[in-house]
């Protein structure tokens, strides 16, 4: 094994250590990355401690601090705060240019442009809590400054925890974060009710449980590796007349894909919602 330096991985900087950098990290140090090319800046010492002992990793209390001399800065805090983030990072962007990854919602390309000074190549993303077991899906969209080596860059840091998605109109982020950024939180609302459903039917609820985690799992993975459309899939499930005829029936009646529909509508506007409040 060569003992040289690694030099082909670009300097990262987190700026911000919870639990998204943290699945970020983990799965950047698991691929390969040398921890000296990593930065953390959290203010929080308890959180700086653990990501140090855990991988190994150079850790700020101060962003401008890591982020001094990153090829790459990741900006992984929450979307109220990012303006005066950006802002105390301003010098040492200009100073050096890096590629800006920002995984807050609702945050624009141009927003971020700005409070940063200008002529910054940035990269707008948005990945979903399965990152954390290195199940994520993240949508990507770049501003006109991101070169292809900084697009590989930023695939090589949101892909450590998960599958990406280059987005080329950023007016369809918000639906990305309606879509995958939250809908982790639908899929666990589904497996709720399921399990009520079950309990409320007379099955023990140790047995619902299992038995609705295990089917959200199998089904996902069948979408996943089989390759078919959920439509054939779901059709392969059903026996005209029989139980799944049944229960897809009420579904039907309840107006299961309008009350979607809407949901996913209401998330998209409220991500539009938070780039406005979040001022220019």
């Amino acid at each position: 094994m060569s003992d040289a330096p690694d030099t082909r991985t670009p300097r990262i900087a987190f700026v911000g250590g919870g639990n998204m950098a943290r699945s970020l990290i983990g799965g950047l140090v698991r691929q390969g990355t040398a921890p000296g090319r990593i930065a953390v800046a959290e203010p929080n010492a308890a959180l700086r401690s653990a990501l140090a002992a855990d991988f190994g990793i150079a850790v700020h209390a101060d962003g401008a601090a890591a982020a001094s001399d990153a090829e790459v800065i990741l900006l992984a805090v929450k979307p109220q705060v990012m303006r005066p983030v950006c802002e105390a990072l301003r010098p040492a962007v200009q100073a050096n240019r890096p590629l800006l990854i920002s995984i807050a919602a609702g945050i624009r390309l141009d927003q971020l442009d700005a409070w940063c000074g200008g002529g910054v190549a940035v990269v707008r993303s948005m990945p979903n809590t399965p990152a954390l077991i290195g199940a994520g899906a993240s949508g990507l969209c770049a501003n006109e400054r991101v070169s292809e080596t900084q697009r590989r860059a930023a695939e090589t840091v949101l892909g450590a925890a998960g599958v990406t998605v280059w987005i080329d109109d950023e007016r369809n982020m918000d639906v990305v974060t309606a879509l995958s950024g939250s809908g982790p939180a639908y899929f666990f609302l589904l497996v709720e009710a399921l399990e009520a459903a079950a309990v409320a039917e007379g099955l023990p609820p140790e047995a619902a449980h299992l038995l609705a985690t295990q089917t959200a799992l199998g089904a996902g993975r069948m979408l996943r590796e089989d390759g078919e459309a959920p439509a054939r899939l779901r059709e392969r499930v059903t026996s005209p007349g029989g139980t799944t005829q049944a229960a897809l029936d009420r579904f039907a009646a309840r107006g299961l894909r309008e009350i979607v529909a809407d949901a996913v509508s209401a998330a998209t506007q409220r991500g539009r919602e938070l780039a406005a409040s979040s001022g220019d």
